[in-house]
């Protein structure tokens, strides 16, 4: 048997506007043995655990256990919640598939020239590309930054399609059928033959501008950039630049250094640039993975068992007698 209190009451934070709603998925948590309610965040006195979107302060004073919606928690002062002995997971492997397949969709519609289609349509043109714009992704050869899950995911994928895929990560890891695995020191040397460039990597202190200007120097003229991770890991002016001067072909853009993409941006109106609003994961089966996962820790943390994608571990309560 746990010596830990079982679950009585889980909130799930207001975190306000985000394609999971709050309301939403406490309704998706209706067949926990525990009462489950929307709070704000200086509202959890009574709660033993939080779901969130973002780390608030009011978590480390108020419940056991925070669990992130999303797979980046970099926002998180994980040795603060060390000491205060609450543990803290993350949403790693949910949302693995469903940006594996946005990150394909950016790229067959880079290749293909979808997008501009796309902008004609808007005014009833019907021009075609020049024949040698659209060209097979099949054929093509890719490199993924991070090969975590999120970079796992789109590996395969573009390998199925048949083209040459290569990667970069501080790890020298295998099994996922890759030509070759770089090292990051190695990075302008892993791009510099790519036709993609496929962002997917954390963003940690490391991580943070590792697209820089040297970076895209390196950079094949008709290569594209794909950023499915964070925007904190491209230098957002250098890439400008280097739009605008043609040293690289285009990008795909689903994460901004600032969100929402302020008006003003000029890669708003680059006809080579694609622009999602940070919705790579978003998905009609997102919240019901998520509410998988809560539910599994639940159950675990219940029971005395390891949490689930631990980035703290939960505390073990003291038996009588320890300090």
């Amino acid at each position: 048997m746990s010596g830990r209190p079982p679950i009585r009451r889980l909130a799930v934070h207001d975190w306000g506007t985000h394609p999971c709603a709050p309301d939403r998925f406490r309704d998706r948590l209706t067949s926990l043995d525990c009462d489950v309610v929307v709070r704000e965040a200086d509202d959890l006195d009574d709660c033993d655990a939080v779901v969130t979107l973002f780390h608030q302060d009011e978590f480390l004073e108020s419940v056991s256990w925070v669990h992130d919606i999303r797979a980046g928690y970099e926002d998180f002062p994980l040795e603060a919640y060390r000491e205060r002995g609450v543990a803290v997971t993350n949403s790693t492997g949910v949302a693995g598939d469903l940006v594996g397949e946005t990150a394909l969709g950016l790229m067959l519609s880079l290749s293909k020239g979808l997008h501009r289609f796309r902008d004609r349509q808007a005014e009833a043109r019907w021009e075609r590309l020049p024949v040698e714009r659209p060209f097979e992704l099949g054929r093509s050869s890719v490199c993924v930054v991070g090969l975590g899950q999120l970079g796992g995911s789109v590996a395969s994928r573009a390998g199925v399609l048949g083209t040459d895929v290569v990667g970069v990560d501080v790890r020298p890891v295998s099994g996922l059928g890759l030509r070759r695995v770089y090292d990051v020191t190695d990075l302008s040397e892993a791009v510099a033959d790519r036709r993609f460039v496929v962002l997917t990597t954390p963003l940690t202190p490391e991580t943070r501008g590792l697209i820089d200007e040297d970076v895209l120097a390196a950079m094949r003229e008709d290569a594209y950039l794909v950023n499915v991770s964070r925007g904190e890991v491209v230098d957002e002016d250098a890439l400008v630049t280097a739009l605008e001067a043609d040293e690289i072909a285009g990008a795909a853009l689903d994460v901004f250094v600032d969100e929402p993409l302020a008006p003003d941006s000029p890669l708003w109106a680059h006809p080579e640039v694609i622009v999602t609003p940070h919705a790579a994961a978003q998905a009609d089966g997102y919240g019901r993975k998520l509410a998988e996962l809560v539910r599994t820790n639940v159950a675990r943390l219940d029971a005395g068992r390891p949490l689930w994608n631990e980035v703290v571990a939960a505390r073990e309560p003291a038996v009588d007698g320890e300090q």
